[in-house]
């Protein structure tokens, strides 16, 4: 903790590090209260692996010359974004085969991408960075990109809080009501693939769900109200992030591994805590006393 202390006053690298994991809590807290609550992880799930179709384009184009100082994060907004319009006009349109399209663009995703990698001149490690997730490569073009991809998202949010409430609650009723429900929820699928590009930098696309989805569980086990979960979601995931790189840093661990490792740990904590308090209720003195 020290030593990671004392670098992180001398190094940028360690310093875009960490604003890059407190960057990307702000979409991950807003965001996976979202998904948790809709309950849509495998659909953001395979949003986030036709991600690497896009990096593996971008980064070709660029290692090849065809398209010089490209950033892959671009290419991964693009595909990401794709892949949200199609998975929300098959699960809106075909709900019989949206499992099947779900795991046909994660497939053809990943395998696209593995064929850029192939052919990208030399072996690069920023697609390596972008699959495993290395946070410690962020650049400060890289912080730009994805500070404006969080100010969109929460812009968004805000904008049509309500009706992304309605859509995840009780889309049935928002429709008789006169909201138009199809195109709200594939603006939140949108959404949710710019977060999945976000987050992408932090812990990579093979951990990207779990930073998106566990810090909103362990939130909505102690939250009333989507607000607040929204709050506490965006704090533990910040609380995460920034574990995971002190931690991993003395002993070189991988920083989004033992980000996701941190996060599993207190989501496992408090689902045997409730479960015990489901098992053994206070009685009404104790209660009252606070459990003394």
């Amino acid at each position: 903790m020290y030593e990671f202390l004392i670098d992180l006053q001398r190094h940028a690298f360690l310093q875009h590090a960490l604003a890059a994991g407190i960057l990307a809590s702000v979409a991950s807290g807003v965001v996976g209260t979202f998904v948790v609550v809709k309950r849509i992880s495998y659909l953001a799930g395979g949003i986030a692996h036709s991600v690497l179709a896009g990096l593996g384009a971008a980064v070709y184009l660029r290692e090849s010359g065809y398209w010089p100082g490209l950033d892959p994060l671009y290419g991964a907004v693009v595909a990401a974004l794709s892949a949200a319009v199609v998975i929300g006009i098959v699960s809106i349109r075909a709900k019989e085969r949206e499992d099947t399209i779900i795991g046909a663009l994660w497939a053809v995703g990943m395998a696209t991408g593995i064929l850029f990698i192939a052919q990208t001149p030399g072996y690069n490690t920023d697609l390596m960075s972008y699959l495993f997730g290395n946070i410690l490569m962020v650049s400060r073009q890289n912080l730009w990109l994805i500070f404006w991809l969080d100010a969109l998202v929460l812009a968004l949010t805000v904008l049509f809080y309500n009706q992304f409430l309605a859509v995840c609650f009780d889309s049935e009723f928002a429709q008789l009501r006169g909201l138009r429900v199809q195109a709200f929820y594939i603006l939140l699928l949108c959404i949710t693939a710019l977060t999945v590009v976000v987050l992408t930098t932090a812990v990579g696309i093979v951990l990207v769900i779990a930073l998106l989805t566990l810090p909103a569980a362990i939130a909505g086990a102690y939250c009333k109200t989507m607000r607040s979960m929204m709050i506490l979601s965006a704090l533990l995931c910040t609380v995460f992030t920034t574990s995971g790189l002190v931690l991993s840093y003395k002993p070189d661990f991988p920083a989004g591994a033992t980000t996701i490792l941190v996060a599993g740990i207190v989501y496992l904590g408090v689902m045997v805590v409730r479960s015990v308090r489901s098992r053994f209720p206070l009685t009404d003195h104790e209660s009252a006393t606070g459990g003394r």
